[in-house]
């Protein structure tokens, strides 16, 4: 039989992984697939962001925060184009993006121990552990697709699917 830690490293990866790639992901790449790139860029009003930009920052996010943070590789990130660029960027590119991402949190989330997962590294201004880290990117990334989402529906008058064929 597995000790605690194991069973706990386990699961919490486990839900890593279903929450960020089996869901948001693949929600994420279904709204940007169901907007025309002049949706993507659209922006409501200057205090608001584009889908685009939004996408552009979770990309950001999640490479400073994994990648870098907590996988130790360079941090490249500049934060202030995320959300200065315009576009269009085609949405082919952001969908690249999305897909390099996803293969090397993958990748790199597969090597991660119990002990990366509590050892305490800066990221930021901040001092934060494994799963600390984890768990921001989680929710940062659930957050931003919920508005992402709802953008999508509100200028599409759709419903998205998410849940379809589950008895809820």
């Amino acid at each position: 039989m597995k000790d605690l830690l194991t069973q706990y490293h386990e699961l919490f990866l486990a839900d890593i992984h279903k929450r960020l790639f089996e869901e948001n992901f693949s929600r994420l790449r279904k709204c940007l697939l169901e907007l025309s790139e002049a949706d993507i860029w659209y922006r409501p009003n200057i205090h608001s962001n584009s889908v685009g930009n939004l996408t552009l920052h979770l990309v950001g996010n999640m490479r400073q925060w994994v990648i870098s943070g907590l996988l130790g590789n360079p941090d490249v990130r500049e934060r202030d184009k995320e959300f200065e660029e315009q576009g269009p960027l085609p949405t082919p590119h952001l969908l690249d993006l999305l897909d390099q991402l996803e293969k090397e949190l993958r990748e790199g989330l597969a090597g991660i121990t119990a002990e990366e997962l509590v050892r305490v590294r800066p990221v930021q201004i901040y001092e934060e552990n494994g799963i600390t880290i984890l768990v921001h990117v989680t929710e940062h990334f659930s957050y931003h697709v919920g508005q992402i989402t709802y953008f999508v529906k509100a200028r599409k008058d759709m419903d998205m699917g998410y849940y379809a064929g589950q008895d809820l």
